[in-house]
């Protein structure tokens, strides 16, 4: 990390700054922010974001590769097939932990990755927020990759999310999205990039046609910028979607529902990688590793960390139901990478691509969680202050 710019960021904070930040961020958009946002971003150096575009090059080149579709073929569960299938991805979340080389310096090392979109404009808002309300984010930094600025970066997002269509006829389609946690970035979608955010169940279907309702107009649906997982729709069986994702339907997928399981933590042993962490399906094990507590046990079908086992043990991984759906993981030691007044911080970096459906995605922006628990998210950070959502400003490569 830069230790100049730390320094001179720490300095300069006050919690009336970063009171005014929070606030006009909640206020940004028609909803508020739901999670924590940290009191700084990260800021990388030349090395460090180096490094995370290596990564990201050879992670991407190995999905591209035939073998990695033969790999794929078994990863959609029975019955949950979608028509219509992109010849690639439109988004690809790839999570890397930022660790330490063995000679001290940040390196990225693969956590998990999804062909499915993430918070993405709200990063726009987010970023721009760092640079109005505190002192010390370099005019010369980007949270950008390719070259690409905010103009160019919404630009890319546009065409990967709406394609050639009217953006009156696509839809952000979310399972009741005014309660969800990332409510704040389908506002800042629909601000930025004119696409509104619509409840599954409040799309009608007839015959292959998809409609929904707009200020009490009927307007047909051509494009779905999909946010909906398929775990959350399996989980709430009270809950009536308009339409099956298994029906025959006359739509664009912009993120097609398959991509999801594709490119998932199915994905992760097909991977071989620096960056990437030794990683095996639990039903190809031909011995369970003695060194237990360096693994950490993931479910394949889930979100936002459900169902992982940091503690796993022999007897635990006998009795995982479906051993072909879990994979072991070795664990990577997060770096305590971040000086803060009450003690250092740990991150997470996720990569954000998006394309237009023709090719593998781009690597356009990023986003961070920052942590001083044992895992990211709310449980493990409680009571704890520089934690929470951030975004890394790098050197413009």
């Amino acid at each position: 990390m830069i230790t100049s710019l730390r320094q001179r960021y720490n300095a300069a904070f006050t919690e009336a700054r970063y009171a005014a930040f929070t606030d006009d961020l909640n206020r940004a958009v028609r909803w508020p922010v739901d999670f924590r946002m940290a009191e700084t971003p990260l800021f990388l150096d030349e090395h460090a974001t180096r490094e995370l575009i290596r990564a990201a090059h050879d992670i991407t080149s190995q999905l591209a590769q035939p073998a990695f579709r033969d790999h794929a073929a078994t990863a959609i569960p029975a019955g949950l097939s979608v028509p219509g299938e992109t010849p690639w991805p439109h988004f690809l979340a790839v999570d890397f932990a930022l660790c330490h080389d063995e000679q001290g310096r940040v390196t990225p090392r693969l956590i998990e990755l999804q062909g499915f979109p993430t918070v993405a404009a709200w990063q726009v808002l987010l970023a721009n927020g760092y640079r109005q309300h505190f002192e010390g984010v370099p005019p010369e930094f980007t949270t950008y990759f390719g070259g690409l600025d905010e103009a160019g970066y919404l630009a890319a997002m546009r065409t990967a999310m709406i394609g050639d269509c009217d953006p009156e006829n696509v839809v952000l389609l979310e399972i009741e999205p005014e309660k969800q946690k990332t409510r704040v970035d389908f506002a800042a979608t629909e601000k930025l990039l004119g696409v509104r955010p619509v409840c599954l169940s409040q799309v009608q279907r007839r015959g292959r046609k998809l409609f929904t309702h707009v200020d009490g107009r009927e307007v047909a649906i051509e494009r779905i910028f999909n946010r909906v997982i398929f775990d959350e729709l399996l989980r709430r069986p009270d809950f009536q979607p308009g339409f099956n994702f298994t029906d025959e339907v006359d739509v664009q997928w912009a993120g097609h529902p398959n991509w999801y399981f594709r490119i998932s933590k199915h994905a992760m042993p097909f991977l071989r990688s620096p960056y990437v962490p030794d990683c095996h399906f639990v039903s190809q094990l031909a011995t369970v590793p003695d060194d237990l507590e360096n693994y950490v046990l993931k479910p394949l079908y889930s979100f936002a960390g459900l169902g992982v086992d940091i503690t796993p043990t022999r007897e635990k991984i006998a009795a995982v139901p479906n051993p072909h759906e879990w994979i072991l993981q070795r664990k990577v030691a997060y770096a305590p990478i971040l000086a803060t007044p009450d003690g250092p911080a740990k991150a997470e970096l996720r990569l954000i691509f998006a394309g237009d459906g023709t090719g593998m995605p781009k690597l356009l922006n990023n986003l961070v969680r920052l942590t001083k628990g044992a895992m990211h998210g709310v449980d493990f950070n409680k009571g704890k202050t520089w934690v929470g959502a951030s975004c890394a400003f790098h050197p413009a490569i």
